[in-house]
């Protein structure tokens, strides 16, 4: 057993403990060794969702490798659909589940779904999201900020400050995708992109802005002694202390749309933090 941590993101990378399971729980360090010891411990439901009785039933699946096989899904519960690599799982709940519903939906005309003699059952669902792996954007402006969209508030606040107000700031200036306060040099990205014919691109801080986005016009405006670059230089935890001082209604929507994130063990990530560096399970939990 090797036990990497000895928390997430910047606070791990380390190997806090190894060797057989009986050895790991020797060490105090471990939070894994609390577990195997019962001190830590997380509680089994007493009761468990049986679901709501109605069941999504799929006949005849043929896609890749199913061979025209049947499925019964109840509604109303967590389903999990598990099997060895290649076995078909991402074909049927990928490709002819979700596809299929995807197009009954919202009759989406540029999606082809897999192959599956008839789906029945899906009348009592009027949405369908597919959280996945794949990154939530693939330029390094894409971050948990701009995905939530609760950078849109941030720049609201930055408009109101008095200093915005004197220069004739409007939202739009702490937009780094458009022309005005983003720094020209790197187009508000804050790094610059070396290609390197055969191997992956490199990326390097913009050598105007240091990475920091924005022209020293905009940074100049502060709300509560923060220009926009630190609060996107924040991670999650910090955000949600600093704008919980604030009692407006806009600071409380941003606490809002940020808590979802700590709960899900984000709130080390940093607003601002480029899509292209969260891992496939980062990325997953934002969405």
């Amino acid at each position: 057993l090797v036990d990497i941590g000895p928390g997430a993101g910047v606070h791990g990378g380390q190997i806090v403990a190894s060797g057989t399971p009986s050895e790991v729980m020797l060490n105090k360090d471990s939070i894994t060794a609390k577990y195997l010891r019962k001190e830590l411990y997380i509680e089994v439901p007493k009761q468990r969702s049986k679901g709501n009785g109605k069941f999504i039933e799929i006949f005849g699946a043929k896609e890749n490798n199913l061979k025209n096989i049947n499925v019964k899904i109840p509604c109303g519960a967590i389903t999990c659909v598990t099997g060895v690599s290649g076995s078909g799982k991402s074909s049927l709940v990928n490709e002819v589940l979700y596809k299929n519903m995807y197009v009954k939906l919202y009759k989406a005309k540029k999606v082809f779904p897999g192959k599956v003699d008839k789906i029945l059952g899906t009348e009592v669902f009027d949405r369908i999201i597919d959280i996945s792996q794949s990154p939530i954007g693939r330029t390094p402006r894409s971050n948990p900020a701009t995905y939530t969209g609760v950078f849109d508030d941030i720049r609201d606040l930055f408009a109101r400050c008095n200093e915005a107000k004197v220069r004739g700031y409007d939202k739009g200036r702490f937009s780094f995708n458009v022309k005005g306060g983003r720094c020209e040099a790197c187009l508000g990205d804050g790094v610059k992109r070396i290609s390197m014919n055969f191997l992956p691109d490199v990326y390097v801080p913009c050598e105007v802005c240091k990475g920091k986005r924005y022209n020293r016009e905009t940074l100049s405006v502060r709300y509560k002694g923060k220009n926009i670059n630190n609060i996107l230089e924040m991670t999650i935890n910090q955000a949600i202390d600093f704008f919980s001082e604030g009692n407006g209604l806009t600071e409380k929507a941003i606490v809002r749309r940020m808590k979802p994130l700590q709960d899900v063990g984000l709130g080390y990530i940093k607003l601002g933090q480029s899509s292209s560096t969260l891992s496939g399970g980062e990325n997953q939990r934002v969405k």
